[in-house]
């Protein structure tokens, strides 16, 4: 039985008269990959600002390894490593200046900083590029910089809204892999998305669409003999 890392019930979220989320709730797990899938406006980027504190929930509740985003925020967004969908790194400092910077941020020392950013670019295979300005790199690079960055606190749960977007084939398929090792290894990894090539067969599936959960398995389980695009349309309701 996995450990629950991630628990979110009853949450909704309006845009005035717009409803963005209407009472979300499931669980995501440490030692697996969850895959938020759903499209463009299904609600993926105002959970993940919910998650992150950027908003306030209206209604419900938000959970983080056991902390309560409402009354132990900051226990909470310790847990989380977070790499949103708009690039926020410095473009004119180096990948190094910018994961010490963040470093700091979070309350490390220069001894304890240097060992964990050398193990995350380590892990990303991002070493040899830790001294070049963030602005050089290409796409791909700077994602596995932005993902080296969220790991370098050691999260429990580690949030990827769209990290894929505008990214070449090969880039998409390394992130992608290294967001399934992560999971391997024991962390609680939430994967937004509306492409579902990124998908794996074990993985836990969410289906959001229109700010509601329509479904909530193992990608296995969920498609049986069909293929996970042909389910996925047919939940949503698009033309298949």
């Amino acid at each position: 039985m996995l450990e629950t890392a991630l628990d979110i019930q009853g949450l909704s979220y309006a845009y005035g008269a717009r409803q963005a989320l209407k009472d979300v709730s499931f669980t995501a797990a440490s030692g697996r990959l969850t895959a938020l899938l759903g499209p463009n406006g299904a609600g993926k980027s105002t959970l993940f600002s919910l998650l992150s504190c950027l908003f306030v929930p209206q209604t419900g509740t938000l959970r983080v390894a056991g902390n309560s985003l409402a009354t132990a925020p900051r226990a909470a967004l310790a847990r989380m490593g977070i790499v949103f969908q708009q690039p926020t790194l410095d473009l004119d400092l180096s990948v190094a200046r910018n994961l010490y910077y963040f470093a700091a941020l979070q309350g490390l020392s220069k001894r304890v900083a240097r060992a964990r950013i050398e193990e995350a670019l380590d892990r990303l295979d991002m070493r040899e590029r830790s001294d070049e300005i963030v602005r050089r790199l290409n796409g791909g690079h700077r994602r596995r910089a932005e993902l080296a960055r969220a790991l370098i606190h050691r999260p429990s749960v580690l949030l990827l809204d769209e990290p894929t977007v505008g990214l070449d084939a090969p880039s998409r398929r390394s992130i992608t892999d290294h967001a399934h090792e992560l999971a391997a290894q024991g962390l609680c990894v939430l994967w937004a998305t509306h492409l579902v090539d990124e998908v794996a067969p074990s993985d836990q599936v969410l289906v959001l669409h229109q700010g509601r959960v329509l479904a909530d398995d193992r990608c296995d389980n969920l498609c049986g003999a069909d293929s996970l695009a042909h389910r996925f349309q047919a939940l949503i309701g698009a033309p298949g």
